[in-house]
């Protein structure tokens, strides 16, 4: 009696853990299934096309979901579609989604239709030239060729004179500087017009009615900020150093010295070198400020929020030189002598 009592209390507890087992089981896939169907792969928003072609069912599209980098699991994704009785509506078309994009949202764009992707986000980043640009709208296939931006940005349009920040620019001069960097959500078929009006708009909208009275107060213009903060974005990484930086280049302009600005020869040569050679030091451009005094025509890249603002707001310092170390430490000289020294010393 008492061994079949003992075996039966086995058999319960062998149950009881097999339960808990099964429990546990389905806690942990329960979990997993929530984080698959609630992490995005990547934070990176841009874009890539997906097709989905007529015929496909969900576990075809999941799959090919999968190998596209867009979702973490497949079953999970056919899950969740039959969970929520949509696996059905999926529809073919041609649907632009990222990485950013987590299986839940990605599940009811595809029920909605590739409508409901004709958006894109734009990614322009700080310091790029119009030649960069250009290059990147190739890239994300906005434009055939880099001119199609060119032949917008060069030749004035009737709007440009809606925008009292082109006011000051001089008028034998691209849109080079004016092209606000930031993230821009724009339809697919959107003209390069379009996007082009949309980023000098932003410029518009950044530079504060108080920084434009400040820039009035200082006898200085808007392009004059443009072109300088342009220089700085390329000189400088910190808002810290481009606010001293901006100073220094201030007192050369006031003094009649030369700005000497390496980012400004480089502009002109198309390199993209730390320290200009001997060769480029002599090469013949008004973008040559080692050559000639005074800001350059105009901007050589199109600047961030922080190198305006640094262009507006300098920090007084006694500083007249700087130079960027290899490892990218700004190290500040009073006068020449301590300059050469510091350069003898990191290069």
């Amino acid at each position: 009696m008492i061994n079949f009592i003992g075996k039966k209390n086995q058999k319960r507890r062998t149950i009881k853990r097999f339960a808990v087992s099964i429990i546990i089981l389905i806690l942990i896939s329960w979990v997993y299934y929530l984080y698959c169907l609630n992490s995005p792969l990547a934070g990176d928003q841009l874009t890539q096309e997906f097709i989905v072609e007529s015929g496909w069912g969900s576990s075809d599209i999941s799959y090919r979901l999968t190998d596209a980098g867009l979702v973490r699991n497949p079953y999970v994704f056919q899950m969740y579609v039959w969970l929520h009785r949509i696996d059905s509506r999926l529809q073919p078309g041609n649907y632009f989604l990222s990485k950013s994009q987590n299986i839940k949202e990605i599940a009811w764009i595809l029920a909605r239709g590739a409508g409901s992707t004709k958006e894109i986000s734009l990614t322009f980043i700080e310091g790029w030239n119009n030649q960069q640009i250009a290059d990147y709208l190739v890239e994300r296939e906005m434009i055939a060729q880099p001119a199609d931006l060119f032949a917008i940005v060069q030749k004035k349009a009737v709007w440009w004179d809606d925008y009292p920040v082109l006011a000051s620019r001089p008028k034998n001069l691209d849109l080079e500087g004016y092209l606000f960097p930031d993230t821009y959500r724009v339809f697919r078929d959107a003209t390069i017009a379009d996007i082009v009006q949309k980023m000098v708009a932003t410029l518009e909208e950044k530079i504060t009615s108080e920084m434009r009275q400040e820039i009035s107060r200082q006898h200085k213009t808007i392009h004059e900020i443009i072109t300088l903060a342009s220089i700085l974005e390329k000189e400088v990484s910190t808002q810290k150093d481009r606010r001293l930086v901006a100073d220094i280049f201030y007192k050369r302009l006031a003094a009649g010295m030369p700005l000497q600005s390496d980012a400004t020869v480089n502009y002109a040569t198309g390199k993209s070198v730390t320290r200009a050679s001997l060769d480029d030091l002599s090469v013949e451009s008004l973008y040559n400020t080692y050559k000639y005094k005074g800001l350059p025509p105009g901007p050589i890249c199109n600047p961030g929020f922080e190198a305006i603002e640094a262009a507006v707001y300098p920090v007084a310092n006694e500083y007249w030189y700087f130079l960027t170390t290899p490892n990218g430490e700004v190290i500040y000289s009073k006068t020449h002598d301590e300059h050469v020294a510091a350069k003898a010393r990191y290069y």
